[in-house]
């Protein structure tokens, strides 16, 4: 590997500690804002208690009167519609709709979905995979008809003679009129669509043009990484025809609050989400996460909560508003087809990263798919492609590293001419004459590097995201998404509890390619080459490993191809293409042959000359 290389490396590992540093300031200025937000809320609740503590201790009487009056904890509410009363009190039953690939049950307290299992995916340890689980979320609506009603309150009468095996109808009689829930489960989907009437209630036009939406769920924890689940786990929330959705999450506890209009939200774990879309918009979002420690004996994952604002329809005294959900897996394709932008949750990278991944990585993936069914042999294939595309990128660097190999007695002989450190200008002059000599371009092995980051990064966002390899097995990974863990411990050390083999490979060949490559490299005694030596030798093949170790073993295991590919490419090149003997008699034939200087080497001699200049005027001064 030539310096132009490890410059390259050191770029590249600037770029991805510069961005993760990004990353933590936004963050933290994230967090300063989230406890703004919470010290005002804690004021404002303070004061007002400060107010009830004032006007009780002004009118004793009344406040006495308010503790005798109010319900205890077993006591239901009272409402002056009897209706309401008997319905607040009433059993719940629960019905069940189910297809090719949803099992979803309901209760008729609230009129809400009680459970969703999607039925051709399970845990990682094999049981059911339930999106929601039962006893785990709530959905309500509150309307002012005058006065406010929760459906979550009440418990709906089951309607048998509008319901059947795709639709279930729920109502509940409020005065003259009735509040009305039909779900219907579309046939081979994963879609359920809400229709939600209020029928002769005589809605306030002022008050009833819209109605709130509370949705909370816990999801459970699916995966087999608890580290790498919540990172690719957030909220997801989409204006109207914007680029991609907004998100809060990925591992941290967040909240957000907009009055623009949203078009749909979704709970989103690694590979499964819960989406509620309102096909008018939503016009206000109040949307909050927060994460369960890895620890909890419910082994959920996160806490998920959408306040959210919805204009209604009305038609006279009558009222009615629609909802589609989507409960799931994350799959590209599958997303896409619903046309409403859903496929943009999954995280595929930038601008420019995510059009490469769609238009190139996805296509090429499913293709192989269609005649393979091995997903490890898939990411050989695709890898080799990958290398094949990106040669005649590559091959500069690699011909560059084998001519350099080539010069390695040339530059042992500079090293030797000029041992001492003020002449390392004089050395460095003389290193590149021979380059020149040699045809060896300085750009040669940093540029074709850089160009080929964004597949790097591309491949790093695809494979956590691909559900495709949830599950697959490839000899000793039990699930291609997740890490494999044939060496773990129970203790954390260093923050692990185990060794993915693939990704300890994959660093092993990162080491000895490096190691390989530097034979050709003319460090001499600089201190600064010997120390970017280290990092390319040392730094990066540990820094990698302990990136990839909670990450897809799919992920670690097309790096690891990827290297050995590369030596591969790099040992053919030296060996038949790149003659070491050709660039010798090159270099000993252009010897005593003046050859003239580019104008770039013109600037650099003469910034140089001014250099020692400088450095000789200095001398003189610390003389005196």
């Amino acid at each position: 590997m030539d310096k132009n290389s490890i410059i390259g490396f050191v770029l590249i590992a600037l770029i991805l500690f510069g961005f993760m540093g990004y990353q933590s300031r936004q963050v933290k200025k994230q967090q300063e804002i989230q406890a703004q937000l919470d010290s005002a809320r804690i004021a404002e609740e303070y004061a007002q208690w400060q107010l009830d503590s004032a006007y009780k201790a002004e009118h004793p009487e009344l406040a006495a009167a308010q503790e005798a009056s109010a319900p205890t904890a077993s006591a239901a509410p009272q409402y002056s519609d009897a209706q309401l009363n008997a319905a607040a009190q009433a059993e719940a039953q629960t019905f069940t709709l189910e297809n090719s690939k949803l099992e979803v049950a309901f209760t008729t307290r609230g009129a809400q979905p009680l459970s969703v299992r999607v039925k051709d995916y399970t845990n990682y340890d094999k049981s059911d995979l339930y999106i929601i689980k039962e006893g785990k979320s709530e959905l309500g609506y509150t309307v002012y008809a005058p006065t406010a009603i929760d459906t979550r309150k009440f418990t709906f009468q089951y309607v048998p003679e509008e319901s059947n095996s795709s639709t279930v109808v729920m109502r509940l009689p409020v005065g003259e009129g009735y509040i009305q829930q039909k779900y219907t489960l579309l046939e081979d989907s994963y879609s359920l669509n809400e229709e939600l009437t209020f029928v002769g209630m005589n809605l306030d036009a002022n008050r009833s043009r819209s109605i709130s939406v509370d949705f909370q769920a816990t999801l459970p924890r699916m995966e087999k990484g608890y580290k790498n689940e919540t990172q690719y786990s957030r909220l997801n929330y989409y204006f109207p025809d914007d680029n991609k959705p907004e998100n809060i999450g990925n591992g941290r506890k967040g909240s957000k609050r907009f009055n623009n209009n949203i078009e749909w939200f979704a709970f989103q774990q690694q590979f499964f989400s819960a989406i509620m879309r309102a096909p008018e918009n939503f016009n206000y979002g109040e949307f909050a996460i927060d994460f369960v420690p890895k620890d909890s004996p419910s082994h959920d994952l996160m806490n998920c909560s959408a306040k959210m604002q919805a204009d209604l329809k009305l038609d006279g005294g009558n009222g009615r508003a629609n909802f589609e959900f989507y409960f799931g897996p994350n799959n590209y394709k599958g997303l896409k087809a619903y046309g409403h932008a859903y496929e943009k949750v999954i995280p595929l990278g930038g601008k420019i990263i995510g059009y490469f991944t769609k238009w190139i990585i996805i296509p090429m993936f499913d293709w192989l798919h269609k005649g393979i069914t091995n997903f490890g042999i898939i990411i050989l294939l695709m890898t080799i492609i990958i290398k094949i595309v990106v040669l005649p990128l590559a091959y500069k660097s690699y011909a560059s590293s084998a001519k350099m190999q080539a010069l390695k007695p040339f530059l042992d002989k500079i090293n030797a001419k000029y041992p001492k450190q003020e002449d390392a200008m004089k050395k460095q002059q003389e290193t590149m004459e021979l380059y020149r000599k040699a045809g060896v371009n300085m750009m040669g092995g940093c540029l074709p590097m850089l160009l080929q980051l964004p597949i790097l990064w591309a491949m790093f966002r695809f494979f956590p995201a691909s559900i495709e390899l949830r599950q697959q097995p490839f000899l000793w990974a039990e699930d291609l998404s997740a890490y494999d863990d044939v060496i773990h411990w129970g203790t954390s050390i260093l923050g692990m509890d185990h060794i993915s083999i693939f990704a300890l490979l994959m660093a092993v060949s990162m080491f000895f390619y490096s190691k390989a490559t530097m034979q050709s490299q003319n460090t001499g005694d600089d201190p600064n080459a010997k120390m970017m030596r280290a990092m390319s030798l040392y730094m990066m093949p540990i820094m990698m490993f302990f990136i990839c170790n909670n990450l897809s073993s799919g992920l670690s295991y097309y790096y690891l191809l990827s290297n050995l590919i590369t030596m591969l490419e790099t040992w053919i090149i030296r060996k038949w293409i790149v003659k070491p003997d050709e660039i010798v008699a090159k270099v000993k034939a252009a010897e005593n042959k003046p050859a003239p200087k580019s104008k770039w080497q013109q600037r650099l001699e003469e910034a140089q000359k001014m250099q020692r200049q400088m450095q000789q005027e200095q001398q003189k001064k610390n003389r005196r």
